[in-house]
């Protein structure tokens, strides 16, 4: 079995969650010094130039992070003063963390179906979210919220301005069907505006 190969993949797995010993001991099924060891031949195959990534003891757990040397190419890739329009996974990342905050990563991927971590750090980027603490669930998920910069982007004075999630779904319902009906009314040859 190569455990140093599950370990890294376990690592990639958790992301900015990280896995502490006692994690890793009991997924691995091995003792805290096999554990060590495994954690040490990683941190010597990523210090070659070859690897982009390392691994870090961070909030007690260990985690898979970039390499400090890189972070320019890392900042352009989070924020691009070009694109001022959030894009659609952008919107739906922070239309779940407004309605449903405070949250975890873990509950917007579940929403989203799909990984929000990249996301959701464009959002704390662009200063649209920030972390406001751990949760005390398994592995200390950090907690996200919106910014007063959320709300000057979107031109509310405060978080109860957001319409009620049932009006928001039935008036794009209804937008929806009408230019389902206007489309399909024109298409069938109708009267032309």
């Amino acid at each position: 079995m190569n455990y140093l190969a599950i370990l890294e993949g376990l690592l990639f797995v958790v992301g900015e969650e990280g896995l502490s010993i006692d994690q890793v001991k009991k997924i691995l099924e091995i003792d805290d010094n096999s554990i060590k060891e495994l954690i040490n031949k990683l941190k010597q195959r990523y210090i070659s130039d070859d690897y982009g990534i390392c691994i870090e003891f961070l909030g007690n757990t260990f985690k898979l992070t970039t390499k400090k040397e890189h972070k320019d190419y890392y900042q352009k890739l989070i924020i691009d003063d070009d694109a001022k329009i959030l894009s659609q996974a952008a919107l739906e990342t922070l239309a779940i963390i407004a309605y449903n905050q405070p949250v975890t990563r873990i509950k917007v991927d579940d929403i989203r179906g799909v990984s929000s971590a990249l996301m959701i750090r464009k959002l704390v980027a662009k200063g649209l979210v920030k972390e406001i603490g751990r949760s005390d669930l398994p592995g200390r998920p950090i907690i996200y919220e919106t910014t007063n910069d959320f709300l000057d982007y979107f031109g509310l004075s405060n978080i109860n301005e957001l319409p009620s999630f049932d009006e928001f779904i039935e008036n794009d319902f209804i937008e929806e069907t009408q230019d389902l009906y206007t489309s399909n009314y024109k298409d069938r040859g109708g009267i032309k505006e």
